[in-house]
């Protein structure tokens, strides 16, 4: 059982009075009540056409230019075999530890290089 804490907002100094902290079991969710079911369902229900966007301004081409990738964003790694030259494994080897990490970036720069 995790505890998680939250701080209320406030410009005033925040106090211990301030925080608020609950129990969330992740393996045990707390069940939806009849309005909350219903209010998802509604939800569910709309068609995308429906949505009303006018509260979000459209993102001109010029945020996309600068725009940083998710600094906490880890991509999920798969094993897979891949036949390399023994001389290039010794290579990546040479330096220690690490060796598939490297070839994982040595990889990753490849593929970013050839999307730019």
């Amino acid at each position: 059982m995790k505890t998680h804490s939250t701080k209320i907002k406030s410009k005033a100094k925040t106090s211990a009075k301030d925080v608020v902290k609950f129990d969330l079991d992740i393996a045990n969710p707390a069940t939806l009540t009849k309005a909350q079911k219903a209010e998802l369902a509604a939800f569910a229900s709309q068609s995308d056409a429906s949505i009303n966007h006018a509260d979000i301004p459209p993102l001109a081409d010029a945020f996309w230019q600068t725009a940083l990738r998710n600094p906490f964003y880890k991509p999920t790694k798969q094993s897979t075999t891949v036949r390399v030259d023994s001389d290039v494994l010794h290579w990546l080897k040479s330096d220690g530890k690490g060796y598939q990490t490297r070839i994982n970036t040595i990889l990753r720069n490849a593929m970013v290089r050839e999307l730019a």
